[in-house]
C-alpha cells in the first residue's frame, strides 16, 4: 500500500486541501495522512472540522511576535523526523504559504516526491503578495508534480521552463470545496442554522439589508494599506446607510488595530469574529458584493455570482480580471471607494461581473489530482 502525506498550515490551504484528502482517502490502495503545521490551528481545525477530517499529526511551531526566519527554521525542525518516522511515497502541498514553502522542502531534502497544489500562480514581483510569491516560486523549483489551476498557470510554469509532462491543469480545488458546502446548505435545516449562528453576531434578520462583505489580512497592507481600507469604509457607509458593511475581523493585532479604531462605533459596520467555513460561504451567498485583499474569494466568489473588487495592486489570480469577475482596486481609500460606488448604483456595472463566467473550474480538480497521483504512484513499484 502507497503512502500520501497531506500538509496543511492555514485555514485556506485546509478548505483547498480537503476534498482532495477526502477523495484519496476514498480510494483503495492508498494510505493518505494528514499533517497540519497549526499556522492557524483553532480556524484550521474548524475548517477540517466541516469536512470530516481531523489531522493525524499536529505540529506546535507558533510563536508570539515570531518572525517568518524563526518560523520556518521551527516548521522544518518539527516537519524533517515526522518525514523519516512516516516514510511516505508521496507528499502533496498547497498554495503559497510558509508551510507549504517548507513542507516541500523538507521533502525535497528526503527525496521524497511531492506534488504542488495550486501551481504556477505569478504576479511577477517578489513582493506582492510577501512571501507568497517567493514562496510559490521557490516551490516549484524543487516539486515533481505540478497542478496547475488554469490554462494560464501552465503557461506561467512553461515559460519557467518546468517540464511540460510534470504539469496537470485540474481547476483549483478550491471550487470543489464550495460546491460540497453549497449542496450541504441547500439543506433547509442546516441554512436554518446558519441563519441563526450569523444572527447571534449580527441581529435578526440580518440577511434582509444589502451586505457589502469585507476581507482583509495580507501582511503587505498592514500599517497605511489598512488605514486606507479602514477610510474606504467608513466613507461607504456613511455614504450608503441602508446597506450593512460586515467585515469578519482578522485575529492579527495588525489587523484588529486600525479596523477597531477607524471603524469601530459605526452603526452599519459590523465588526465580527473570524467566521469558519461554513459561515463565511453563507456570507458571501447573502451579500451584494465582496471587498477583499484574499485569493481564494476571487475564486470562490465568481462560483456565486458575487462580483470582487480586491485590495491589492497586482494578483497572482489574472484570468478573474480577463474573464470580469473580479477587479483591482488596491489598497487605496479613493478607488474603493469608486468601485463599490458604481457597483451599488450601477444595475450594468454590477450585472457586467456578477454573470460573467468563473474561469476557476467545474468542482472536479480532486478526482483529477487523484488520478494523477495514482499514475505516479503506480511507476513507483509495489511497495
Amino acid at each position: 500500500m502507497k503512502t500520501v502525506v497531506a500538509f496543511v498550515g492555514t485555514r485556506p490551504e485546509a478548505i483547498k486541501m480537503a476534498p482532495v484528502v477526502r477523495t484519496l482517502a476514498a480510494t483503495k490502495g492508498l494510505r493518505t495522512i494528514l499533517v497540519s503545521t497549526g499556522q492557524h490551528r483553532e480556524m484550521l481545525e474548524q475548517a477540517l472540522g466541516l469536512f470530516g477530517l481531523v489531522p493525524d499529526h499536529s505540529l506546535d511551531v507558533m510563536r508570539p511576535d515570531q518572525t517568518l526566519a524563526g518560523l520556518t527554521s521551527r516548521m522544518i525542525a518539527a516537519i524533517d523526523p515526522l518525514l523519516a518516522e512516516l516514510a511516505p511515497d508521496f507528499c502533496l502541498v498547497q498554495g503559497d504559504t510558509t508551510s507549504t514553502f517548507v513542507a516541500g522542502l523538507a521533502s525535497f531534502y528526503r527525496r521524497i516526491p511531492f506534488g504542488h497544489i495550486e501551481a504556477g500562480l505569478r504576479t511577477g514581483d517578489l513582493l506582492a503578495p510577501f512571501p507568497e510569491e517567493g514562496n510559490r516560486r521557490l516551490v516549484t523549483a524543487v516539486a515533481q508534480l505540478h497542478f496547475a489551476p488554469t490554462e494560464g498557470s501552465r503557461e506561467n510554469l512553461r515559460r519557467e521552463g518546468v517540464p511540460e509532462e510534470t504539469i496537470e491543469v485540474t481547476g483549483n480545488t478550491v471550487v470543489d470545496a464550495l460546491f460540497l458546502e453549497m449542496e450541504r446548505q441547500r439543506r433547509p435545516e442546516v441554512d436554518a442554522k446558519l441563519k441563526e449562528t450569523l444572527a447571534a453576531e449580527l441581529g435578526p434578520g440580518w440577511w434582509q439589508q444589502p451586505i457589502v462583505l469585507i476581507t482583509g489580512h495580507r501582511r503587505e497592507n498592514f500599517g497605511h494599506g489598512f488605514d486606507e481600507i479602514c477610510r474606504a469604509i467608513a466613507k461607504l457607509s456613511g455614504e450608503f446607510p441602508d446597506h450593512s458593511f460586515i467585515y469578519p475581523v482578522h485575529l492579527n493585532p495588525n489587523v484588529q488595530e486600525p479596523v477597531r479604531r477607524l471603524l469601530g462605533g459605526r452603526g452599519n459596520v459590523r465588526l465580527i469574529r473570524p467566521q469558519d467555513y461554513s459561515a463565511f460561504v453563507a456570507l458571501m451567498r447573502a451579500s451584494r458584493l465582496i471587498v477583499t485583499d484574499s485569493g481564494g474569494v476571487q475564486e470562490e466568489a465568481p462560483s456565486l455570482g458575487k462580483p470582487v473588487l480586491v485590495m491589492r495592486d497586482k494578483t497572482e489570480r489574472p484570468e478573474g480580471i480577463a474573464a470580469g469577475t473580479v477587479r483591482l482596486v488596491g489598497a487605496h481609500c479613493d478607488p474603493i471607494v469608486a468601485g463599490v460606488r458604481e457597483l451599488l448604483t450601477s444595475e450594468t456595472a454590477y450585472r457586467r461581473m456578477a454573470e460573467a463566467k468563473n474561469p476557476y473550474g467545474d468542482g472536479r480538480a480532486s478526482e483529477r489530482i487523484r488520478d494523477t497521483c495514482l499514475r505516479v504512484l503506480a511507476g513507483m513499484g509495489s511497495s
